[in-house]
């Protein structure tokens, strides 16, 4: 945690005046939201397996999968869970009200 806060303030530092200022601090969150959902995927696989899934579904963990692309995979198979309906639907719900557009988790499918 502290090298991401010094990173985080070195690319402040760095961009600061740069008319890309804006860009360049979103594609940092963005890209570090991504790198923190793959990593979640693999390390919380267990739990997300245990509760988001039937037994006969895709299988969460996947290297270089986000959580919402297993999510999606399970959506078109129809394995998942109560508790990941559930979940589809909220990440449906904000891709519609901040991007206008709803499929979060089939759209986030990696092949």
């Amino acid at each position: 945690m502290p090298i991401s806060i010094l990173n985080f303030i070195t690319v402040l530092v760095i961009y600061r005046k740069k008319p890309s200022f804006i860009k360049v601090i979103s594609d940092f969150f963005m890209e570090a939201a991504i790198r923190g959902d793959v990593n979640s995927n693999i390390s919380h696989r267990t739990l997300w397996n245990t509760f988001l899934i039937k037994k006969d579904g895709y299988r969460f963990g996947k290297e270089n999968e986000t959580i919402s692309s297993a999510l999606g995979r399970n959506q078109i198979k129809n394995t998942l869970s109560i508790i990941g309906w559930i979940l589809v639907y909220i990440l449906w719900v904000i891709d519609v009200k901040y991007w206008g557009k709803g499929g979060h988790c089939i759209n986030s499918i990696k092949t």
